[in-house]
């Protein structure tokens, strides 16, 4: 059986979100289709209208989601229907060199639908991150279902599905923050904001959240920041060294991406410290660092790649800080939308207003 949703999709190139006819198939081996409840408004399907992740249009955007599985394909044991879930894009094969290492976090091989959605005249559909959640439903890989709490508000746990849990598990996970330590993210938009929050949850004593927009940085204060510095006025490393006994922090995220504010990162970490890059770069940037820097200061740098989450370890656990109170996932939303505002949302992104515009089906 074929499944006819509405759905939003790009064409081409920086062309407009139009909400288009689109048709699922039944799940096959190893897939679940899904009726999505809510997605979030995420930079990353920004950047596939832009062309900035390839050119395999169209593309069916969304991935940041949260819905019920209604199907599932033959061999699928983890998940059933009736099942709420949060979606990742991160589906562990159990197979390759770092599953067989016992770290799935870190799978080289994670997997989609092996089937393809399509536009009503039979065009095949990329869907963003291998989920295309801006529509009724979707098609994943059953491993890109995570069983979660049924009561919990789907708008703020569905936010794990990518943005969120990039920037709290880049303090948690990537980062170690430990009770005690001395955090500074610079970039405070929707990731950055979550490391903020994912440093205060770990314990951290010093929270430094560093941006040159005085919103983001109220935010942030809201979210578990202990100081903030505005660096459009201040040269964020000394500030950073002045707020850590004029060390530097024990943990520097850069939630940005930019040569520039990895720079800045990286000579405002204390002497052992740790970089968290977890702010994406474009492919033209390059960077440059003094050798001997990079071994007289010693500690670590580090990528982040989706907060190094293992989303059936993390999801469930976020969420449970979330009901106990311990967790502000309301705070990421905004603001929530019906399918055919995706556009505006995007406009608002831009402007700095919104940390997340959240869709709602």
């Amino acid at each position: 059986m074929v499944h006819e949703v509405k759905g939003a999709v790009v064409r081409s190139k920086n062309a407009p979100v139009t909400l288009e006819t689109i048709l699922v198939p039944d799940p096959g081996p190893g897939e679940a289709l899904v009726d999505i409840l809510t997605c979030g408004v995420c930079h990353t399907d920004l950047h596939y209208k832009q062309g900035a992740i390839n050119d395999d249009f169209p593309f069916l955007l969304g991935h940041e989601a949260t819905g019920v599985v209604s199907a599932v394909g033959p061999g699928v044991t983890q998940v059933a229907p009736g099942d709420r879930v949060v979606l990742n894009w991160r589906a562990v094969c159990g197979e390759c060199r770092a599953c067989r290492r016992g770290e799935p976090q870190y799978c080289f091989n994670t997997h989609n639908a092996t089937q393809k959605m399509t536009l009503a005249d039979g065009t095949e559909l990329t869907a963003a991150l291998g989920i295309g959640a801006f529509a009724e439903k979707t098609l994943v890989a059953a491993g890109q279902c995570t069983k979660v709490d049924p009561d919990a508000d789907p708008a703020a746990i569905g936010l794990l599905g990518c943005g969120v849990m990039a920037g709290i598990g880049a303090a948690i996970n990537t980062g170690n923050v430990q009770r005690g330590d001395s955090v500074a993210v610079i970039g405070c938009g929707g990731v950055g904001v979550a490391a903020v929050a994912g440093a205060a949850l770990a314990g951290a004593t010093t929270v430094i959240a560093v941006d040159i927009d005085a919103k983001k940085l109220e935010r942030a204060k809201e979210l578990g920041a202990t100081h903030t510095v505005d660096s459009s006025s201040a040269d964020p490393v000394e500030a950073i060294r002045e707020l850590t006994g004029g060390f530097g922090a024990d943990v520097v995220i850069d939630a940005v991406g930019r040569p520039e504010t990895y720079k800045q990162a990286f000579y405002a970490r204390d002497l052992a410290g740790t970089v968290v890059l977890v702010g994406v770069p474009s492919p033209e940037m390059t960077l440059e660092l003094p050798l001997l820097d990079v071994f007289g200061r010693g500690g670590s740098l580090k990528s982040s790649w989706y907060g190094d989450c293992l989303p059936s370890r993390d999801f469930p656990m976020l969420i449970d800080l979330y009901r106990q109170g311990r967790l502000d996932l309301d705070a990421f939303v905004t603001e929530r939308i019906t399918i055919d505002q995706i556009e505006e949302a995007f406009e608002k992104m831009h402007s700095g207003s919104v940390l997340r515009s959240v869709v709602e089906l």
